[in-house]
């Protein structure tokens, strides 16, 4: 919408006069108080649309390896299918959205698969009335009148196991006897050292998970779970009995993309265990930034090489179809 401007009468020429100036000095201050970094369109048209992906095979691994043994697998990664809006239907949007759809969706068999690998149905196999608590919750998502209703996410809490992953980009770290996971919505730590899981009544919203590498599988065992996160806006959960066990499948021939691959256990909330898989891909300085799966900027330094530099991580409430537009520099 164009800027106008409103005045009596005799106040027109003086209007007009001013204008100009006016306009001059408010191209100056944009230039002055401009953040140095580009926009962050959280949530734009940067979300990775592949609509299918291959499998990778568990094996030996033949790239390279960092001083205590683990495959190094560091940098910036993120899934290549899509948002958390949907657990099952990745491409599909939020069911019962009453807002119009940014980009056709077209027909089901021409989107991503579930993220349900097994069973074969793409459906976690609820029993009656987790599914009823999960439809209860997808139909009051749009007017949360209860505060249950309310993605945690949109309130800023961590994303929780398995949605991490295919939220925003996150970089991967290692140390020894430590794999590190940097999520927009916190820090995951994986210990590799033997040790058992906290006691069963410490609580967390990304478990605690206990590793281990076999070739080119980091293989985590992931308990203590506090039964809040959401798998996506359409409200799939699991409690605090669950138990998940997690590959992650890093490709040899491909050494930009890896499989995530795990197996959800919950008696209290499933029929049956049932498997979810993640595609994703890495990103590098070759790669344009982006807001979604790639929010960095080269790091100014005295020595040489690029240095990517995370953006600082931001947090707006919210709870609409889309989320916020956030923009760095920016309160």
């Amino acid at each position: 919408m164009k800027n106008r401007h409103f005045a009596l009468p005799g106040a027109v020429s003086a209007v007009l006069l001013l204008s100009p100036m006016i306009g001059m000095a408010a191209d100056e201050a944009k230039k002055l108080a401009a953040p140095a970094q580009r926009p962050l369109q959280l949530g734009g048209p940067g979300i990775q649309q592949e609509r299918s992906f291959a499998k990778i095979a568990s094996g030996k691994w033949t790239g390279p390896k960092l001083a205590d043994g683990q495959p190094d697998v560091q940098g910036h990664w993120s899934n290549t299918i899509a948002n958390h809006d949907n657990f099952i239907d990745p491409q599909g949007g939020i069911p019962n959205d009453p807002n119009p759809n940014r980009r056709p969706k077209g027909p089901r068999e021409e989107r991503a698969p579930s993220r349900v690998s097994d069973p074969a149905d793409g459906q976690v196999p609820f029993q009656p009335w987790a599914l009823e608590k999960v439809k209860e919750f997808q139909a009051n998502f749009n007017n949360p009148v209860k505060p249950e209703y309310i993605e945690p996410l949109a309130r800023c809490a961590p994303a929780g196991v398995p949605k991490s992953l295919y939220w925003h980009g996150y970089e991967i770290k290692q140390y020894p006897g430590y794999v590190v996971f940097l999520f927009n919505s916190g820090t995951r730590i994986i210990h590799l050292d033997n040790k058992p899981h906290l006691p069963d009544n410490i609580k967390l919203w990304n478990g605690d998970s206990r590793g281990h590498w076999e070739g080119n599988t980091l293989v985590v065992d992931v308990a203590n779970h506090n039964g809040k996160a959401l798998f996506g806006r359409t409200g799939e959960f699991i409690s605090e009995n669950g138990h998940i066990q997690e590959r992650y499948i890093f490709s040899n021939e491909q050494r930009d993309r890896y499989n995530y691959e795990a197996v959800l256990t919950d008696p209290t909330v499933y029929t049956r265990p049932f498997t979810i898989t993640v595609p994703a891909r890495k990103w590098t300085e070759k790669d344009k930034p982006n807001g979604w799966h790639f929010e960095v900027e080269p790091a100014t330094h005295s020595g040489k090489g690029i240095i990517l530099d995370q953006y600082e991580r931001i947090c707006a409430e919210n709870n609409g179809g889309f989320g916020l537009v956030a923009e760095e520099g920016k309160k």
